[in-house]
């Protein structure tokens, strides 16, 4: 990104937000036409769907957008060649290139951002970005980690060169590391990484090295460090303190707040659109980009429609997340529909403690990576201070020696990386994992008291 078309972008962007509420409905439905039409001439996949469904080319201006057909993630990979628009794109090679080619920010066939989904099992979806989808969320991102700062102030900030600290899962094709890397360059400021999966003693030493004065993570892993910061361990003059991977709930923002004196930032994303919304309140809910995306609520099931992404298409596609739309209220300072309720996944952190009373954790992210050929499924309960297990749903047509060998392989090295060698863990081979009844999802982390009542094949690690 040019750091002088970037900020002129920005400014135009920003000025999106102060439409009236009115005017964002035009802008938005005019978004969604353009992207209907682009999709029946350019996706062999849409236009099969569309027809299917009794969908002339004619309707695509005023049909209202509840009359097309969903896609979940399911359907999205059986058909993803036929769904994406460019010819050089297929899930095949896609795979091959994420199984050989370390993860970096370089663009895969010079011009495309993969980002695949960290779904806990089988095999990950892949969300492909051109430059022009890569910028546009690029910019929707800025955006929302600067929002309620006049451009005077974004450009006094950044004439500074913020040194900032991004810490989350960092070593995969997660749409946030790859995102917030770009960003970061694209506002010529510093930055660091800081994986979940480095040892305490070496966030301290980095943290003091790096002096950071942006904070950007998962809210769980910032309020690591703001313990840290708590207990003397380290110094942090923050600025802003930038929420994204996980929902944030009021009591951790308050927590964050008091514990960095400085702003907190609640930015939604998702891999299928990384630029969703932001929020800078509990009580005023999060404000949905309704000038990138369209999303809709039917039955407590949100669909989203992304607006800017023209490569990989995605019109009404499902997203597992949980939330109510409320429409822009009259006299509101913002034009865009506001969600309120749970917003995304809520992982526990598994924390273990040494003989010596040494105590580190173990983020559910880090190992979320984790699949094979023949594991279906998996989750973990903590079984003790040095101990945790790990429950395997898998297919017939696999050998559980050969899962259990490579689930201990894999799990062994992630905990090498943590210096948690002294943990103790076990495979548990289970029938089948459900989802929680409350929330239709399947927890990675059962929480305490949970377990499994089926017959147990245990291994130890």
């Amino acid at each position: 990104m040019n750091y002088v078309k970037t900020l002129l972008d920005l400014y135009r962007l920003k000025r999106q937000a102060k439409l009236d509420a009115k005017r964002m409905r035009v802008l938005q439905e005019k978004k969604l036409r353009t992207m209907l039409h682009y999709a029946w001439e350019n996706s062999a996949y849409y236009k099969r769907t569309f027809e299917a469904a009794g969908i002339t080319e004619e309707q695509l201006d005023d049909l209202p957008l509840s009359c097309f057909p969903t896609i979940d993630k399911k359907v999205f990979l059986e058909h993803f060649d036929e769904l994406v628009v460019p010819q050089d794109l297929c899930l095949r090679e896609l795979r091959e290139f994420d199984a050989v080619v370390s993860a970096d920010r370089k663009p895969y066939k010079g011009k495309y951002h993969v980002v695949h989904s960290s779904g806990s099992t089988g095999k990950p979806g892949y969300f492909v970005y051109d430059e022009a989808a890569w910028n546009s969320m690029l910019l929707g991102m800025i955006r929302a980690a600067l929002w309620n700062m006049s451009m005077p102030r974004i450009l006094s900030l950044l004439a500074k060169r913020p040194r900032i600290v991004y810490i989350a899962a960092t070593n995969g094709r997660y749409g946030g590391a790859m995102a917030v890397g770009d960003g970061i360059d694209g506002v010529g400021a510093k930055q660091m990484y800081l994986d979940i999966k480095t040892p305490l003693n070496e966030w301290i030493r980095q943290i003091k090295a790096f002096q950071p004065n942006i904070i950007i993570g998962y809210p769980s892993a910032i309020k690591i460090l703001a313990e840290l910061v708590e207990k003397g361990n380290v110094e942090v003059n923050a600025v802003r303190v930038i929420s994204c991977g996980e929902p944030l709930g009021a009591s951790l923002r308050n927590y964050l707040e008091k514990s960095f004196r400085a702003e907190v930032v609640n930015f939604y994303g998702a891999s299928e659109s990384l630029t969703l919304g932001v929020e800078m309140n509990a009580e005023d809910g999060m404000l949905l980009f309704d000038d990138m995306n369209l999303i809709e609520v039917e039955s407590g099931v949100m669909y989203l429609t992304c607006l800017y992404n023209f490569a990989q298409p995605l019109i009404r596609y499902r997203i597992s997340d949980s939330l109510v739309l409320k429409a822009a209220e009259e006299g509101s300072p913002y034009p865009f529909t506001r969600a309120v309720g749970l917003l995304g996944r809520n992982e526990d952190i598994l924390w273990f403690e040494d003989g010596s009373g040494n105590k580190e954790f173990l983020h559910p992210l880090a190992i979320e990576g984790f699949c094979m050929e023949g594991l279906l499924d998996y989750q973990f309960r903590q079984a003790g201070k040095d101990a945790f297990e790990m429950y395997a749903e898998i297919s017939g047509s696999v050998s559980k020696e050969a899962i259990r060998t490579e689930m201990l392989e894999q799990m062994r090295q992630i905990l090498l990386e943590k210096n948690l060698e002294y943990v103790q863990f076990y495979v548990v081979f289970v029938d089948e994992i459900l989802p929680d009844p409350r929330t239709g999802k399947k927890p990675l982390i059962l929480q305490k008291g949970e377990t499994w009542q089926d017959e147990k094949s245990v291994i130890a690690g």
